[in-house]
């Protein structure tokens, strides 16, 4: 494929290389090829319209054609491109973090609305993000709520490292920061709100995963154990002390284990705050629950 792109103009190149990508069944190929490309030119979609005739380089091509091959051996273009957008912000990955998905802004979502509905939106709260990885569900948090401080945890000491340069490179450094440590169990109370996307696939389900996320994503950030609910269960024995009376807990559940989390988190004391709020598939997704007030 690199011999056939070198000279052709850069809207030729996207036109051939979305086609190839349909071939091969790659589920977005317009926007991969778009994304592809641009990566190869560092040019945003004005710049690569823009400059729609200029011709590829041999080079050009060459490195075109390596990225091609690898989204067709199954690596997600996040991976390729190093960084994924997620609540309209842009954050660097790392091999120890998760690709940050649409799904989990159902967390950002379902949070929001309760700080916002007990005014805490307005103050200095506090949040603690329990396996931040990328920082993603905390940044996004902390870009809607100028006043607020939070921190983020995490087991890898690479996740941390590239919670804290997304952190710096959005302005958040001075509200945000990342300890490391299993979850809670490094953290002192007083929380307003605690957030967490914690491992939640069954084990044995991981290799039924589609492929980019079963060959690319950390198996330690998807792997819940037997029933999947391990990483729940050490959630919620940590929490409840943590937060501030009234404060709440929102965590991402996978689909059907909506009463199981609220089961532990009953029985560690804390309420649901209505129903869980589901993806745009439908799918349960946000599980949000309160500790009462005194």
């Amino acid at each position: 494929m690199s011999n056939s792109l070198a000279g052709q103009t850069i809207e030729d190149a996207r036109r051939a290389l979305a086609t190839q990508l349909r071939a091969m069944a790659i589920e977005s190929p317009e926007l991969d090829a778009r994304l592809l490309l641009g990566a190869v030119l560092r040019l945003d979609l004005t710049g690569m319209m823009t400059a729609a005739t200029r011709r590829l380089t041999a080079f050009e091509a060459a490195r075109l054609n390596s990225f091609t091959q690898r989204r067709i051996g199954g690596e997600p273009v996040a991976r390729l491109l190093g960084v994924k957008e997620f609540w309209g912000l842009p954050l660097q990955l790392s091999p120890a973090t998760l690709v940050p998905r649409p799904d989990t802004e159902t967390v950002v979502e379902a949070a929001l609305d309760i700080l916002r509905a007990d005014a805490a939106a307005d103050r200095a709260c506090r949040i603690a993000d329990l396996g931040t990885g990328s920082g993603a569900i905390l940044l996004a948090l902390l870009h809607e709520l100028p006043q607020a401080i939070g921190i983020g945890t995490d087991i890898s000491l690479m996740a941390l490292q590239t919670a804290r340069a997304n952190a710096a490179q959005l302005g958040l450094a001075t509200r945000a920061y990342f300890a490391a440590g299993d979850f809670a169990a490094a953290l002192a109370g007083g929380f307003d709100l605690i957030v967490s996307n914690p491992p939640y696939i069954r084990t044995a389900d991981i290799d039924t995963l589609a492929a980019e996320v079963r060959e690319h994503d950390p198996h330690r950030a998807l792997d819940g154990g037997e029933d999947g609910l391990a990483a729940y269960r050490r959630i919620l024995r940590q929490v409840t002390p943590l937060l501030m009376p009234g404060g709440a807990l929102v965590v991402e559940i996978g689909q059907h284990q909506s009463d199981d989390v609220g089961d532990l988190a009953s029985a560690a004391g804390l309420v649901r705050c209505g129903p869980p709020r589901t993806d745009l598939a439908g799918i349960p997704r946000a599980a949000a629950f309160r500790r009462l007030p005194r």
